[in-house]
């Protein structure tokens, strides 16, 4: 029962080339840069993992975090709501290169895509991109006088996030907005890796504040002093 993993390279270990990898985060809130981070280590040690397909809200920022992780050519496919953010210039100019495959998500869709995955629903229908580039190809039916789009689920190999407080069965709670894609993505993915700013003993979270069950959660590490993506990118830093 015990999750808990001691290193961040050995948290990341198993993800191998070609992984659909979903990254919780909106923005920088709740992103696990520490575990993107250990990944792009492992990456420059030994050119592995590559290939990856990354789930993510958008397509990373300045030169940290996913940035980092598309820049270093890691990444083979990105799947998102918003290519366009604050920094976007590496994703940017690895897509006008040819570099990067992009599938554009609405933001709604995408989270219930995510959830549909971790439900086991294959697929719904949404309104939502009816008439648009982004429903071409896709199933459409009429519901009470209304096009909608059948859209399927999103389900991955592993999941990496960041949660505030976890206890060594792997039960997590969220600081506030941090909360956004987590849950869900750990419902999504075969194997879901957490980083905790605090870990804990069973019994020390109250039950009614659980927002993920630990069945949902195969591997957990502390991460007491967590960085912040906004807070690295005002610095200029760069990863690696």
């Amino acid at each position: 029962m015990d999750k808990t993993v001691p290193s961040l390279a050995e948290a990341v270990a198993k993800i191998g080339d070609g992984a659909t990898v979903m990254i919780g985060g909106f923005g920088g809130s709740g992103a696990p840069i520490e575990l993107i981070h250990a990944l792009i280590d492992r990456f420059v040690e030994t050119g592995h993992p590559k290939d990856l397909t990354v789930v993510n809200n958008n397509a990373g920022n300045g030169h940290v975090g996913l940035a980092a992780l598309i820049e270093q050519g890691m990444v083979k496919k990105l799947i998102c709501s918003f290519p366009r953010s604050a920094d976007p210039k590496v994703f940017t100019d690895k897509y006008f290169a040819g570099e990067i495959e992009l599938e554009l998500v609405p933001q709604g869709t995408l989270a219930e895509r995510i959830r549909a995955g971790g439900a086991g629903i294959p697929a719904f229908y949404t309104p939502t991109a009816y008439g648009t580039d982004l429903a071409k190809g896709k199933k459409i039916e009429e519901f009470d006088g209304r096009p909608y789009v059948q859209e399927r689920w999103l389900k991955a190999d592993f999941a990496i996030v960041k949660a505030h407080v976890g206890d060594t069965h792997g039960n997590l709670t969220y600081n506030k907005a941090a909360r956004n894609f987590n849950p869900l993505m750990c419902m999504a993915a075969a194997h879901t890796i957490v980083q905790v700013s605090k870990l804990v003993a069973p019994g020390e979270i109250d039950p009614e504040n659980v927002i993920t069950p630990g069945i949902f959660v195969q591997a957990v590490i502390e991460v007491s002093d967590p960085q912040q993506e906004e807070v690295l990118n005002r610095a200029g830093a760069i990863y690696p």
